[in-house]
């Protein structure tokens, strides 16, 4: 395996691909690698959101809908601006 390979490895897990990643934390538990593991600093960008009020009865119509639908209410109104939007 080359070293770039080698540096997008998981230290712990040896996973090379997210599923990889996310199946073995699944079965494993972090107390066990607590050894293993080192503290990282990291900044995080995220962009500003920004808040819209909706009426009560309008919220709760919403809500019925997304849990309908398996999603979050924020998600389903963000789908529905979106289609909205690009289709106007």
């Amino acid at each position: 395996m080359d070293e770039n390979k080698e540096q997008e490895r998981s230290s712990i897990s040896k996973a090379t691909t997210l599923e990889e990643l996310a199946e073995f934390w699944d079965t494993h538990s972090l107390a066990d690698y607590w050894d293993e593991t080192y503290e990282v600093e990291f900044e995080i960008r995220a962009r500003r959101r920004r808040r819209v009020t909706l009426d009560p009865e309008l919220y709760e119509k919403i809500s019925k809908e997304a849990q309908l639908r398996g999603v979050e209410p924020e998600t389903l109104v963000n789908l529905w601006l979106a289609e909205r939007v690009s289709s106007g």
